[in-house]
């Protein structure tokens, strides 16, 4: 009786317990809601780039810059100085045009809302194109930028931060150059899902800046961290966790997509809310502690 029990609330736990939504569309609506804050949060981030480092710039104080990055600008070098601003200039760029390509994505394959009609997506498929060949080369632009500032300009931490945050630059353009290539080759499924690790593994910078947004949140004086050199044990951690362990939550997405029972649906899509929450607390806690004091 209680195997027959269990089969049942596989099959539609939903009806049993009430819930007004389906697991598959749970599931979605678990992910769509995590995808909104993610890009609320990157997007107050772009705003707070353009405003301090365009503002600084603007006004000709780039020395600024060193409060947030560490040589980060250098009189007389100009080599350096001019890759660090074509790095920031080129997040800007990623982190806006990133999510719209994935939102251009779900409205091309019908993900999008329902009214959407067919000429919005027509429209749609040239924008996502041309978004996306600007998109690809800039990705990696920035990400030799960035190994650029680590390894040649030394900017923030120490050797194992440097190996960590190089190995999400390397990802990157692995990543872009294997999405790249379903694109061409018009298998869009795939694709889409390399589109959503390239997705990830770009925003590993800001989930750094998230994750300490929350560390602060949680512990005022970080244990194990000099705020001198920015470094430390938990830095270490960020260092790879920041694109490791949201890559790990995708797969475990995609394989509960997939192949997952109804229970695996609702246990996958509440541990996302979860996830939500926590990101969106790190988010109000680095734009007021981190980000918007600054401008």
């Amino acid at each position: 009786m209680t195997d027959g029990i269990a089969d049942t609330l596989d099959r539609d736990p939903a009806r049993i317990a009430g819930f007004t939504l389906g697991p598959d569309k749970a599931l979605k609506a678990s992910a769509r809601l995590w995808f909104l804050v993610a890009v609320i949060g990157q997007w107050i981030f772009v705003y707070y780039v353009v405003a301090f480092y365009g503002g600084a710039a603007v006004h000709g104080d780039l020395e600024a810059w060193n409060k947030v990055i560490p040589q980060a600008y250098i009189a007389g070098a100009t080599a350096g100085n001019v890759a660090i601003a074509t790095h920031l200039f080129l997040a800007v760029i990623i982190i806006v045009g990133g999510p719209l390509q994935l939102i251009l994505g779900a409205i091309i394959t019908g993900g999008g809302p329902r009214q959407l009609t067919s000429k919005i997506r027509a429209y749609a498929v040239p924008f996502h194109r041309w978004n996306g060949r600007v998109y690809m080369p800039t990705v990696f632009a920035a990400s030799l930028a960035g190994l650029y500032m680590i390894w040649i300009r030394g900017t923030v931490g120490g050797l194992v931060q440097h190996v960590g945050i190089s190995l999400d630059g390397v990802l990157i353009m692995l990543f872009a150059a294997i999405a790249l290539r379903y694109a061409i080759a018009r298998d869009i499924a795939i694709h889409r899902r390399w589109a959503l690790r390239l997705f990830l593994v770009v925003s590993g910078v800001w989930f750094i800046r998230v994750g300490w947004g929350l560390w602060f949140f949680l512990e005022s004086a970080p244990l194990g961290y000099d705020l001198e050199r920015f470094q430390g044990a938990f830095s270490i951690f960020q260092s790879f966790a920041s694109y490791l362990l949201p890559l790990a939550v995708l797969e475990l997405y995609l394989r509960t997509q997939d192949r997952a029972g109804a229970r695996g649906k609702f246990a996958m899509a509440g541990g996302l809310l979860v996830l939500t929450v926590a990101m969106g607390v790190g988010i109000f806690s680095a734009a007021t502690i981190m980000w918007l004091p600054l401008i």
